[in-house]
């Protein structure tokens, strides 16, 4: 009644930054977020991540940092919804191999990160697996 399914992949620019915008349900989804030829630097997911698929949400955000060899932000509310959900936040921040750069669980926070783009072509350049992707028509 509220949502529909996106039909198009946001990818905007800041600061010489490409960033792809994800929502949480398209976590789970790693063809859906396949960075084809290195079409952007940052994933950033906004989600409502229950605190009881806490370990999934993490996993993925890592694994998708990984596969993409980008950097990967995720943001998750925190506290109990009007349901009795409860969510735990585990809002985090991963490296383009997946090296965790902040990770914070329990709480509401901000934190300013400055990424490097010197390290990310670097990752690309000395471990060009974008290049080798499967490749999908994300129609």
């Amino acid at each position: 009644q509220h949502y529909a399914a996106g039909s198009s992949r946001t990818i905007v620019q800041v600061n010489g930054w490409r960033i792809a915008l994800m929502v949480c349900y398209d976590l789970r989804f790693p063809v859906w977020a396949r960075n084809v030829g290195g079409e952007y630097d940052v994933l950033l997911y906004v989600a409502n991540w229950p605190q009881q698929r806490s370990m999934a949400w993490k996993t993925l955000l890592q694994a998708r940092a990984i596969e993409n060899q980008c950097y990967v932000a995720g943001v998750n509310r925190v506290g109990a919804d009007a349901k009795g959900n409860q969510y735990s936040g585990d809002s985090s921040l991963f490296g383009p191999m997946g090296d965790p750069i902040w990770q914070c669980t329990g709480t509401e926070a901000v934190y300013t990160a400055t990424l490097n783009k010197e390290h990310l072509q670097q990752v690309r350049t000395s471990l060009p697996f974008l290049k080798d992707a499967d490749r999908f028509l994300l129609l």
